[in-house]
């Protein structure tokens, strides 16, 4: 039997996930609170319990948006380049193809990110987002080896993380699609 804890965490999470979609299908700004508690099957009162506002709810999500790559960009410090780009690839494609939510996010990330209606704290929180540095330095790192092409570090991080954000949307609008292979991912920047 579930603890009063673990039934807690499970209907956060399912808010989490109903939250998420909605605010993908019709924006923050067009996401209301009832939306939220209609999808769970809940009171708004209810749902005030678990989130004290549409606000902080989005901020959560944004924060694990953040959370995640940023995450992944620490843990490549020690590898050589290749393997960490390889591992980006083969996790995050992993993650698509089994679970929806995370495509979702990618979706909210790509639109917060252009989207003046988002909360303050949820600004603050994308002010910090940038996987591009942290990737154009292991560009670098893989030029110096000789296991990543020559090209402009930056444009090659680019590429490799908008080709991963344009699969991840349309895996998002198209869940059945096919998902590509994480080696055709990482082919944008290994060196021929």
């Amino acid at each position: 039997m579930m603890s009063r804890q673990e039934q807690r965490e499970r209907r956060r999470e399912e808010i989490l996930r109903a939250a998420l979609r909605l605010f993908v299908r019709k924006g923050y700004a067009g996401t209301k609170v009832g939306d939220i508690a209609e999808a769970v099957g809940m009171s708004t009162g209810l749902m005030f319990h678990y989130f004290e506002s549409k606000e902080a709810l989005y901020e959560e999500l944004i924060g694990l948006g953040v959370g995640g790559p940023m995450a992944m960009m620490d843990g490549g410090a020690g590898g050589d380049a290749i393997a960490f780009f390889e591992g980006a690839a083969a996790s995050i494609l992993g993650f698509l193809r089994e679970e929806p939510f995370m495509a979702d996010m990618f979706v909210l990330m790509g639109n917060a990110l252009m989207d003046d209606a988002i909360p303050p704290r949820a600004k603050e929180l994308l002010a910090g987002f940038d996987v591009n540095a942290p990737t154009a330095e292991m560009v670098r790192r893989g030029q110096r080896e000789g296991t990543v092409r020559d090209g402009d570090p930056v444009a090659l991080s680019i590429a490799f993380w908008a080709a991963i954000q344009g699969i991840a949307e349309e895996l998002a609008v198209y869940p059945d699609m096919p998902c590509p292979e994480p080696e055709w991912i990482v082919d944008i920047v290994r060196k021929r």
